[in-house]
């Protein structure tokens, strides 16, 4: 069974989109001629509430990386319609969507309770909380392109 990848746009409540800066993904305000550096999101469900998120054509794969205490968001050069074959090496870059209203939060399935997050302060690195607090954003508005 393959799943079809599909293009979103996403942004945060407070309207930040995702864009690339020195291969980091980020969250900003674009404006003019800038706005085309927004990064669509790739997204491939692979089971009900799960999904594989990927940028550039779902060649790059935000993943969820744990070490001691630390947990990380990070791409990965890795193409989205492989991962979804080989499920149990596709953990780490596997989230669970949560649609709440109008908006939705991304839960790594590797590291429960960690959350695809944002900072109030704009042009930071997204990356994953898991705690919610007044400085982080876990609640993303998400629609297809």
């Amino acid at each position: 069974m393959t799943s079809k990848r599909q293009a979103y746009r996403i942004w945060d409540v407070y309207q930040k989109t995702f864009y690339l800066r020195n291969n980091q993904l980020v969250a900003g305000y674009l404006q003019g001629l800038n706005t085309k550096l927004e990064e669509k999101i790739d997204m491939v469900s692979i089971e009900p509430n799960s999904v594989l998120l990927g940028i550039h054509d779902g060649r790059l794969c935000l993943s969820c990386i744990k070490s001691g205490d630390q947990v990380r968001l990070q791409l990965e050069a890795v193409n989205i319609t492989d991962l979804e074959k080989d499920r149990k090496e596709s953990k780490r870059f596997t989230f669970i969507k949560s649609e709440n209203g109008s908006t939705c939060s991304f839960e790594s399935a590797a590291c429960p309770g960690w959350f695809l997050c944002t900072q109030t302060e704009a042009d930071k690195p997204v990356s994953l909380s898991n705690i919610q607090a007044d400085a982080t954003i876990t609640k993303f508005y998400f629609q297809k392109e």
